[in-house]
């Protein structure tokens, strides 16, 4: 990241974070750049610059923290802020330029295509796949040594396969261990690098850069092996999401060649499975946390569905479960940071952002800011109440992101987080066994060690 041009031209100038002499704040976000930005909107308000690195390396983010603010760069003025910082390089260099890493007429284009797979009908469809996987996990808890389980472990291993049976149909088998096994590898790298003031070429045969082109050249081979099954006619076991999006095609868009499908879909396995894990995971960590509200969701499970499969239509039948989930992703956001670039000199809260600088949004601190969430750190789901809804501002919330760059795939991260908690719910009840659980920010909001709660079945 480049250091930017600091003078104003309009507005007021950006109040800077202290930190040390020559560094600035490098070590602060390096250990802790969550914690780091949120005391930034303690101390210093909703518009802060804040350095790091040494002279000549030194990178300076501009960081936006209030609802207002939030809601210009993504929607309101989303024109003047790009996806055009290093890491997003690093992500398309890895992951492709899929719809989370393309821009422009790419992303447009990308995005006709892609837009018709998305529809409430067509999501809701996948409500059998995403229940079949839950019931899987569910069973498999009946083993569960001494009653406890990882539960961000498992919710990681459910939204994997949730997903991959999605787009790959029967090939689920074939691509999960692949990614289990190398998607750890490349986000590793992709934030080493995304990070860092200045990296080696990757063509360079370093021991990183050798460990990440095997873990890519074996992911990539195994879906361009399944595209090219696809193509040829082969059986796809029904109307997976990879076989709709070979078929997708318009008059002015064309089709996706066999590149743009592999980055489709190694987009739609970043984005789509650790985002939706790490939502399920701490909602049941909260739970686990706050048995009167474990409580209250578990009455409401079980007066909506009884012992039937969850369906698409409950998730309007289940707004106490829905208002957890929704609680439990303000206080853990799965994106907590995002980036962008701004193209001309704006102001934004009544402070002069340069052009060319590099930006930083952070739900998990806008998620916490204690103009739209009296008591912040207290878990409280009534806060989802529509009446609650309506009086706050629209980028209060925004784990999805928001404006035209908006996450395509927020109604099926709804729909199997709902679908899978209420299943759950029903079959055990939750004690946390780790009541703190640390985090950082990767590429997805991840925790720094185990998430273990204590089941009980409540059959018979």
């Amino acid at each position: 990241m480049a250091a930017a041009d600091t003078r104003t031209e309009t507005g007021t100038e950006v109040p800077a974070l202290g930190g040390m002499p020559l560094l600035g704040s490098l070590f602060d976000l390096k250990s802790d750049s969550l914690g780091t930005y949120l005391r930034a909107q303690q101390q210093r308000g909703d518009v802060v610059r804040i350095t790091a690195g040494p002279p000549g390396l030194r990178a300076e983010l501009y960081c936006v923290f209030s609802a207002e603010g939030a809601q210009q760069v993504l929607a309101s003025e989303s024109a003047n802020f790009r996806k055009d910082n290093a890491f997003y390089q690093e992500l398309r260099d890895s992951f492709g330029n899929g719809l989370l890493t393309s821009q422009d007429e790419d992303y447009l284009r990308q995005r006709r295509l892609v837009q018709p797979l998305f529809t409430k009908r067509r999501v809701d469809g996948y409500a059998g796949a995403v229940a079949a996987e839950t019931q899987a996990v569910v069973a498999g808890w009946a083993q569960a040594p001494g009653g406890v389980v990882d539960v961000g472990e498992e919710m990681m291993q459910l939204a994997l396969r949730a997903v991959a049976r999605i787009l790959f149909g029967t090939d689920v088998e074939a691509t999960v261990d692949v990614v289990d096994r190398c998607f750890p590898v490349i986000t590793e790298y992709v934030l080493r690098r995304g990070y860092s003031p200045a990296n080696f070429p990757r063509t360079w045969p370093t021991p990183g850069n050798k460990r990440a082109a095997a873990a890519m050249d074996e992911l990539y081979a195994v879906c361009d092996r399944i595209i090219a099954e696809r193509r040829s006619g082969a059986p796809a076991g029904g109307e997976d999401l990879l076989s709709l999006l070979a078929a997708a095609t318009s008059t002015d868009d064309g089709e996706f060649d066999a590149a743009e499908l592999r980055d489709q879909v190694l987009i739609f396995l970043l984005a789509g499975h650790e985002t939706t894990a790490t939502s399920l995971a701490f909602s049941l960590h909260l739970l686990a946390r706050h048995p009167e509200q474990q409580a209250r969701a578990r009455e409401e499970i079980s007066r909506v569905l009884g012992d039937r499969t969850p369906e698409a239509a409950d998730l309007d039948r289940l707004p106490y479960l829905t208002q957890v989930l929704k609680e439990a992703m303000r206080l853990y956001p799965a994106a907590p940071v995002i980036g962008r670039s701004s193209v001309a000199a704006t102001e934004v809260g009544g402070r002069t952002i340069p052009a060319g600088s590099d930006m930083i949004l952070a739900p998990w601190v806008t998620h916490r800011h204690p103009r739209y969430w009296p008591d912040p750190d207290r878990f409280d789901p009534d806060r989802f109440t529509p009446e609650a809804e309506a009086g706050r501002p629209r980028y209060a919330w925004f784990p999805f992101g928001g404006g035209p760059r908006a996450c395509i795939g927020q109604h099926f991260s709804m729909l199997e987080s709902v679908i899978a908690l209420a299943m759950i719910l029903r079959a055990h009840e939750f004690e946390a066994v780790d009541t703190d659980v640390p985090v950082s920010a990767g590429i997805t909001l991840r925790a720094d060690g185990p998430i273990r709660c204590r089941i009980r079945s409540t059959a018979g």
